[in-house]
């Protein structure tokens, strides 16, 4: 369940080029793409991380500490439309670089509506597991497995908004399980 290593590598370089400093990252499960995150950060740099699961997110905490990240990274383990909306009313519309989602792929419509709103314009929002297993690219009748194929109408109907989104511009990449990177056009 976490981000495997070659899409990790390509998230460090993008935040690299971006000279990210301020991010958000929606599911963070053991924190492999947090700790990824953070060291690419400059000293300064923060991470708004979000995850219902606190005790998953345990799992790495240690690494992390051991890495020396825990002060760029701020953890909420909530519901996370909560501390979107809270963020949303404190003020933070438009100040993160990046915005990385990797949650309930059901929901993904509902983040891109959030993650809009604070993501500033030239900024990018990265969805992970846009390909769905490829399941995205078989028909409904073809998909078996039952965990891929809940999910799959959800990514497909994602895909397809994104595609004719026009405040952003895309790319869906075959990095992973599919990555797709929407830049905010304003």
């Amino acid at each position: 369940m976490n981000v495997p290593v070659d899409e990790a590598q390509f998230l460090t370089m993008l935040l690299k080029l971006m000279n990210a400093k301020k991010t958000l990252e929606i599911g963070v499960f053991t924190g492999y793409s947090l700790l990824t995150t953070a060291l690419t950060l400059p000293e300064d740099g923060k991470v708004i991380a979000i995850d219902p699961d606190k005790e998953a997110y345990e799992v790495g905490a240690p690494f992390i500490k051991k890495a020396g990240m825990q002060h760029k990274i701020e953890f909420f383990p909530s519901d996370a439309f909560l501390v979107l909306d809270d963020l949303i009313k404190n003020g933070e519309e438009g100040s993160f670089d990046f915005v990385f989602v990797d949650a309930y792929k059901s929901d993904y419509l509902k983040f891109h509506e959030l993650t809009l709103k604070l993501v500033k314009v030239g900024g990018i929002v990265a969805y992970d597991n846009t390909l769905w297993y490829g399941s995205v690219a078989q028909s409904e009748k073809e998909v078996v497995e039952d965990l891929i194929k809940r999910y799959r109408n959800f990514v497909v109907e994602f895909n397809s908004f994104i595609a004719a989104d026009p405040r952003v511009e895309s790319s869906l990449l075959s990095i992973g399980d599919g990555l797709t990177l929407c830049r905010r056009l304003y």
